[in-house]
């Protein structure tokens, strides 16, 4: 018998699968057109690895998306360039540059080698490991609304939005237009943070829904008459959606990715280590990802997501 958790997660996440396969159809008008579009992979002409230290630099594609990886001043930063710097830079390469494309081009960019990687703190889901490979988990999501300010409709976690008729707007391929899609949720997607900004100032969308710390950014640095809402985590159907983002990677670049995660190991078996690099961006030890959570557990579609946060001690 299907659990009805497997239906979920097949169905919840049914808009950002079709977004990606569409994109993928498009990814060369859509992405810039470096690389050779060959599949890369550790094959017979060298590993991508060896070829990224031969180099001395790997170019990373980013959404834009504060505080995570984004352009200011016209140099690339963000918590997880940062981050991505540190490790790379162990393993020889020392230059990270960055290739800047919609969200919904991410996967399909560094499965056609416009890029090397992708640094955007993707979520990792089931549907997306069956097309790229991730890192370990390496952020942990809550969910969190930006609402005009003072909250007039009273907005606090996902139940709030469903059936109430209100506008959410949501980023096309993005985890929450899932969830909209699987719930009773009118959703209005948009291309990204900004667009999504314009679309509650201008009383086009009644909240914008993203990840809390991105959020929090987005109400921090403007000057529209907005707000963000508390953190939560969202529950979907009854079940509590643990989220947790990393880099991802093309499946073959095996060596790649342990090479990478071998040097993550290091942030992750020390959380002062971890704040350091991620703290000025502004995230917390709220964050950090538990001891125990796995790829496998994420990227696995029959996962229990209320039974795995019994398990890892988390709250919902």
């Amino acid at each position: 018998m299907q659990s009805t958790r497997t239906t979920h997660r097949r169905r919840a996440l049914a808009a950002a699968g079709s977004v990606l396969a569409l994109t993928a159809l498009t990814a060369c008008s859509s992405v810039d057109d470096g690389g050779s579009g060959d599949g890369g992979g550790d094959g017979e002409g060298g590993s991508t690895l060896s070829e990224l230290q031969d180099a001395g630099e790997i170019n990373v594609g980013f959404f834009g998306e504060v505080p995570y990886s984004y352009e200011e001043g016209g140099e690339l930063t963000g918590a997880t360039i940062e981050l991505g710097r540190q490790i790379y830079g162990e393993l020889g390469i020392d230059e990270v540059t960055g290739t800047q494309v919609e969200w919904g081009s991410l996967i399909p960019g560094v499965t056609a080698d416009r890029f090397d990687a992708v640094s955007a703190g993707m979520s990792i889901l089931p549907e997306r490991c069956e097309q790229v490979a991730f890192a370990d988990p390496t952020i942990m999501y809550t969910t969190a609304f930006l609402v005009p300010e003072g909250n007039p409709e009273g907005l606090t976690d996902w139940q709030s939005v469903e059936g109430s008729g209100l506008t959410l707007a949501v980023t096309s391929g993005a985890i929450e237009a899932g969830y909209a899609e699987e719930t009773d949720v009118e959703a209005m997607e948009v291309p990204d943070r900004q667009a999504g900004l314009d679309a509650v100032s201008s009383g086009r969308a009644d909240a914008f829904a993203l990840t809390g710390i991105s959020i929090r950014a987005m109400a921090e640095e403007t000057d529209q008459p907005v707000e963000a809402t508390e953190a939560f985590v969202a529950t979907i159907n009854g079940e509590p959606q643990i989220g947790a983002g990393a880099e991802v990677f093309r499946q073959d670049d095996t060596e790649l990715l342990d090479a990478y995660n071998e040097e993550l190991a290091t942030y992750l078996g020390d959380e002062a280590a971890w704040l350091e690099v991620m703290e000025p961006f502004g995230f917390s030890a709220a964050e950090f990802p538990p001891e125990g959570l796995t790829v496998d557990q994420l990227c696995d579609p029959e996962q229990d997501l209320s039974d795995l946060a019994d398990e890892l001690g988390l709250d919902y």
